[in-house]
């Protein structure tokens, strides 16, 4: 979707223009690819909302020469190509970029939720531009805390841009000094220090990510404070409530996630208008349950994500645990239908590529699960909920019939250091299947001691696989030992 003020700043350059003329330019543009008002086939007009581009497109590439991002590519892969253990990562065909843990140099660590809180708006803010190629937060705060070099955070993300910067809060002061650097030579491209008001907060944070991609790409030309004006400065309470629980609900532990929850409850009570809140709070209770971390509530996620979506249908993460909703009720299209919108609304969301594998994958669904299943694990490489995603696309091995690749991409799961139950009884499965019983049964006996309450009823009444997949998991762990 590209709203009239995405028009204005891209092809305007910010300047003042009248109704008449956008709608007039819009017409000559539907006119040069045969379209019209009347038809909409290519260019269709959304009310209140903008335009948006639903032609089918393919992309063309020439072959005659080497471009220079070509040769770039080929002198990083080169110099990525001796660490050992670690495969290349390909530098996509877009500017990329990977935005590191700002440090909190307040000395108060209670502070730290705050810092985090200022990286993932920028990271938000840039993976909705569409040009750009953005490391989802997860795999970037793997990095939190170590010194690391930057070419190698570069090799290893296969980004060709890294952010980092530091927050240091007094009071109402804070400042921010950032830079950007090149990840493949080493050298600084662009640094700048801003210093505000507290209450200038959200202007801060967009006018961090304007001087960016007015870096990366000079020809765009971005307008002064646009977003920030749709920020209401009352939810600057509300934004670092939700802050807060999400620097808890990613170190996915119980323990966090029930504070993570208590801190979103706040927010919510106290700022009952606040979308985030809500939509944060639903996927939350919805991934916690599944996780086994606390009893399930599905009438208040529902409710919740419901919520978010009539507050702000432009709220990812609204649409997620709408469909996250839908995934654990097995209402696969439904379910992809959500994760999708989320997509749209955020091109780079690493974590709606996973989930729509994931409902894929629950389905059947193999080779499309695990396309997605990729997407989402190269686009956050380090992310916590990659042993979901590699236990996904052992799912999809298994019910494809692959017992090997299954085996090889569940232990991975399994060896991962976030580590989930599904990724055992995949790999418990996939043995059996593969022939190898003892191990099997060994995987089983570790299983029940991580999951006492582990059954046949337990699956088929918790796992949101559909009735085919479901019987053919159930066969595998039948054949470990698993009898009721």
């Amino acid at each position: 979707m590209v709203s009239k003020e995405d028009l204005i700043v891209n092809v305007w350059g910010g300047r003042m223009v009248s109704d008449s003329t956008l709608t007039s330019r819009v017409t000559v543009a539907r006119q040069a690819i045969g379209d019209s008002g009347k038809d909409q086939r290519l260019i269709r007009t959304v009310a209140r909302k903008g335009l948006r581009f639903i032609g089918e497109v393919q992309e063309c590439r020439s072959s005659s020469s080497p471009s220079i991002h070509t040769e770039t590519v080929a002198q990083h892969n080169e110099t990525s190509s001796s660490r050992p253990g670690l495969a290349a990562l390909q530098l996509p065909d877009k500017p990329s970029i990977a935005v590191l843990p700002f440090t909190n140099m307040s000395g108060d660590p209670a502070q730290e939720y705050f810092s985090d809180g200022i990286t993932e708006d920028i990271i938000s803010a840039l993976s909705r531009l569409r040009w750009f190629f953005v490391i989802a937060r997860n795999s970037t705060f793997a990095y939190k805390g170590q010194a690391v070099e930057v070419k190698r955070i570069g090799r290893e993300l296969g980004v060709h841009y890294l952010l980092e910067g530091s927050v240091r809060k007094s009071g109402q002061r804070m400042r921010i000094p950032c830079q950007l650097i090149d990840a493949v030579s080493g050298s600084h491209i662009w640094v700048e220090r801003y210093d505000r008001e507290l209450s200038d907060i959200f202007a801060l944070q967009d006018e961090i990510t304007a001087s960016i991609t007015a870096t990366i790409e000079p020809k765009l030309v971005v307008a002064e404070a646009t977003r920030a004006e749709k920020r209401p400065i009352e939810d600057l309470n509300a934004w670092d409530l939700v802050a807060r629980a999400l620097w808890h609900f990613w170190k996915l532990s119980s323990e966090e996630s029930k504070k993570a929850i208590d801190i979103l409850l706040e927010a919510i009570e106290h700022y009952p208008h606040y979308a985030p809140a809500h939509s944060m709070l639903a996927f939350i209770l919805l991934i916690s349950a599944h996780m086994g971390w606390i009893e399930a509530n599905r009438a208040l996620a529902i409710q919740l994500a419901r919520r978010a979506a009539d507050l702000d249908e432009s709220d990812p993460w609204a649409h997620m645990a709408l469909g996250y909703l839908a995934f654990t009720s097995r209402e696969t299209e439904q379910a992809v239908h959500h994760f999708q919108a989320a997509l749209d609304l955020n091109p780079n969301f690493a974590t709606a590529f996973g989930y729509i594998g994931l409902a894929l994958q629950h389905d059947g669904q193999s080779e499309e699960a695990i396309r997605y299943l990729d997407k989402a694990i190269r686009m956050s490489p380090r992310d916590p909920l990659n042993s979901l995603f590699l236990g996904g696309i052992a799912g999809a091995h298994y019910f494809a019939g692959r017992y090997v690749d299954a085996v090889k991409c569940a232990r991975q799961a399994v060896q991962s250091r976030y580590s989930v139950w599904a990724s055992h009884r995949l790999l418990c499965a996939s043995l059996a299947q593969a022939g190898q019983i003892e191990e099997a049964k060994t995987v089983l006996t570790q299983l029940r001691q991580l999951q006492p309450n582990l059954s046949i009823a337990w699956i088929r009444q918790s796992i949101p696989w559909t009735a085919g997949p479901m019987e053919k998991v159930l066969d595998g762990l039948r054949k470990a030992g698993l009898m009721k």
